[in-house]
């Protein structure tokens, strides 16, 4: 994806792109699980990474981009470590005990951790109190998630590994919103499929490590993989990988990062509804009431950064030489901020 002439983005890949994220990232976690059914976790995450990284810098090359900048490269391993290898590295782990759908209600927190690890707007975002509220309202959410863990845990209902793996995916939020807020505070004049390509192949060989380190190698065998997790690693190298992470990557350049992480709102409920449909999870009451918790959090979190209104001031009659009235120009003033 690139911008205009005027360095302006196209407000038609905007739209593609938020799409893209919203719906295919929701979907990925039912294909992760669908993944891991036939590889071991981080086997999977370096052949979905090492794939999707190898084949968009080989694109890259096509396009006559520079791929070899040093400094880029660093950006996107430190960027790509936090977000890929670690959160989604995370997300892969914890999903071999839990259900889809659950992983994805609790990393539904991601934009509250935009706002309060972004230090550089700390006194415009926490002098709010819409703000603060969404915070308190949203860890209240996910407190009582775990809680109903815990409850389960005690009773025999749940095992110590489920909840070491919803204390992995509590952090996996952080991870996440770290990665992405250096990736858009460092990010250079590549262009954002060359950061995508670079963090995605970093992360692969990351996980390439964490699989020798568990012995992946000795007990996979490629003949044992069944069809449907070919098909799912597929799905998640080119619309999880190359198609939605390329589209968020880029959407960090031209937007800002709290209006991206509005994806969270919609990933959760793309993945309970293929959860409890195709794979046939069940999610209780209190889950539920713990999702629309934190989606509530973080609508009061951002709720002052969605306005499409923005105060224009409007030049002196006196000063101005526009031949076009105060009102007028103030109309225009308006609309291209919505456009923008």
């Amino acid at each position: 994806m690139e911008t205009t002439a005027t360095n302006k983005p196209s407000l038609l890949l905007v739209i593609i792109a938020f799409a893209t994220i919203y719906v295919v990232w929701g979907s990925t976690y039912f294909f992760i699980q669908m993944a891991i059914g036939g590889f071991p976790p981080m086997l999977m995450g370096a052949l979905r990474f090492l794939t999707a990284g190898v084949l968009l810098l080989t694109w890259c090359l096509i396009k006559g981009d520079k791929v070899w900048v040093k400094k880029d490269i660093r950006s996107s391993a430190i960027s790509g470590l936090l977000m890929l290898f670690t959160a989604t590295g995370g997300v892969i782990w914890a999903e071999q005990s839990l259900p889809s759908a659950i992983v994805a209600i609790m990393v539904s927190a991601n934009p509250i951790w935009f706002v309060a690890l972004d230090k550089a707007n700390w006194k415009v975002n926490l002098g709010n109190k819409s703000t603060v509220i969404g915070l308190i309202i949203g860890f209240a959410g996910v407190i009582l998630l775990f809680a109903e863990a815990i409850i389960k845990s005690m009773n025999g209902s749940m095992t110590s590994t489920q909840v070491f793996a919803l204390l992995l995916v509590m952090v996996d939020p952080i991870a996440w919103s770290a990665g992405a807020l250096f990736s858009k505070k460092s990010s250079g004049t590549a262009p954002a499929r060359v950061s995508s390509a670079w963090q995605m192949i970093i992360a692969g060989l990351a996980f390439i490590i964490a699989a020798l380190f568990h012995h992946e190698f000795s007990s996979f065998h490629v003949s044992q993989v069944p069809a449907k997790a070919w098909m799912a690693l597929g799905y998640l190298v080119f619309f999880g990988s190359i198609g939605a992470f390329s589209a968020y990557i880029w959407l960090l350049k031209v937007r800002s990062a709290v209006q991206v992480s509005t994806h969270s709102y919609v990933n959760p409920v793309i993945a309970i509804l293929l959860g409890v449909l195709f794979a046939h999870e069940n999610i209780s009451i209190l889950q539920l009431l713990g999702l629309l918790i934190i989606l509530f959090s973080v609508l009061m979190v951002n709720v002052t950064k969605y306005s499409f209104k923005k105060r224009i001031k409007l030049p002196s009659p006196k000063k101005s030489n526009s031949s076009l009235p105060a009102y007028r120009i103030g109309v225009a003033a308006e609309i291209k901020s919505v456009v923008a």
